[in-house]
């Protein structure tokens, strides 16, 4: 039996793409696109994009900030929910409370992530921190004609921003949940933006629009689907979320992929799918909290959770001065893959479902 969302309101209740809210019917009478929200919008928009800038998150590629301050973040985010105790509270755009409805739009230019869809109480959607999208599309080195795949069309944010950098013709994003992809195909549609939007098992890519020359997934997986290498150009890039780090592949061809982690931690919303394989949650019991607490080492933990014992992992760790993301890489060939410390065939590796 299909579980239904809770709490969701109406998603065809939006926000005008103007930047006010739709008029109410009912006892408060229609009311006229509300001006106030809309410059509160822009000031907060503006803000963002300064705070984008200090980050230093696009400084490999400065061009990404006409996209942030250009496409209305706000237009995705008609509702989303902020965790408060017991549960969740919802915000969004047609609030009639002046004060909630200026809260709702605060939240939306936030360099935070926004929960937009929870089912049976689990967070099952997000619209990704500004500033970490922004890093994840500078360091995916795009160049104009590049063709790409984004894999988690999520509320349609991050598509916006690749369309309104390379175009509406060389941008496909898909994502598992039909009603997902109409909500992003809305959102799109609502800010003057049309990519392809597909519904369909992200693990599987999107053949029918390949090749392309750049992959981006904003959702968690755990190896690298054989099918992205194939719908690959020869030296396309592949950036995703993977363990609690950004990995970029550089694809040599169909059969052979390779490279390091970024820096940057990432959590993100797995992927969902039928050919994605079940995550692999290994006992901690009898760790020292210090190891167990440390960032790095619960990346090692991800990373090697299908090969190696919390123990044998802690060894290594250690063993090896707590190595920093950048140390570990990713190989694909054939119809292996692996993860690797320092050297694709050095001595550290460790196989990926």
């Amino acid at each position: 039996m299909k579980r239904e969302d809770r709490a969701i309101p109406d998603p065809r209740a939006g926000v005008l793409a103007s930047g006010g809210v739709r008029p109410h019917s009912g006892g408060m009478g229609a009311h006229s696109v509300d001006h106030d929200l809309e410059r509160l919008a822009a000031e907060v928009r503006s803000a963002l994009v300064r705070e984008i800038e200090a980050s230093g998150a696009w400084d490999a590629d400065p061009q990404w900030r006409k996209a942030f301050e250009s496409v209305p973040r706000h237009l995705f985010v008609p509702y989303y929910y902020v965790g408060v105790m017991g549960g969740f509270e919802r915000l969004w755009g047609e609030e009639r409370d002046p004060r909630r409805r200026a809260r709702w739009v605060r939240g939306a230019y936030a360099d935070t992530p926004l929960a937009t869809r929870v089912r049976d109480g689990e967070l099952i959607s997000s619209s990704s921190q500004p500033s970490l999208m922004a890093k994840m599309l500078a360091e995916l080195e795009v160049e104009d004609g590049d063709r790409v795949l984004e894999i988690g069309a999520g509320t349609g944010y991050n598509a916006a921003l690749l369309a309104h950098r390379l175009g509406d013709d060389l941008v496909t994003t898909v994502d598992l949940d039909a009603d997902i992809t109409e909500a992003a195909r809305r959102h799109l549609a609502a800010a003057g933006y049309h990519p392809t939007v597909v519904t369909g098992d992200g693990a599987r890519g999107v053949p029918e629009r390949a090749p392309y020359d750049r992959i981006i997934a904003t959702c968690t997986l755990h190896s690298i689907p054989r099918a992205w290498l194939a719908q690959c150009t020869p030296g396309a890039r592949i950036l995703t979320p993977l363990a609690t780090g950004l990995v970029r592949l550089r694809v040599e061809d169909a059969e052979h992929a390779e490279g390091r982690f970024l820096h940057t931690s990432a959590y993100f919303v797995p992927l969902r799918g039928g050919s994605e394989p079940e995550a692999v949650h290994p006992h901690l019991g009898g760790l020292p909290h210090r190891a167990r607490d440390h960032e790095l080492f619960r990346f090692l933990l991800a990373l090697t959770a299908a090969s190696l014992d919390p123990h044998e992992a802690l060894a290594l760790w250690q063993r090896e001065g707590m190595p920093s993301r950048e140390r570990y890489g990713i190989t694909v060939r054939g119809d292996r893959a692996w993860a690797w410390l320092d050297d694709p065939e050095g001595a550290y590796a460790w196989p990926l479902p």
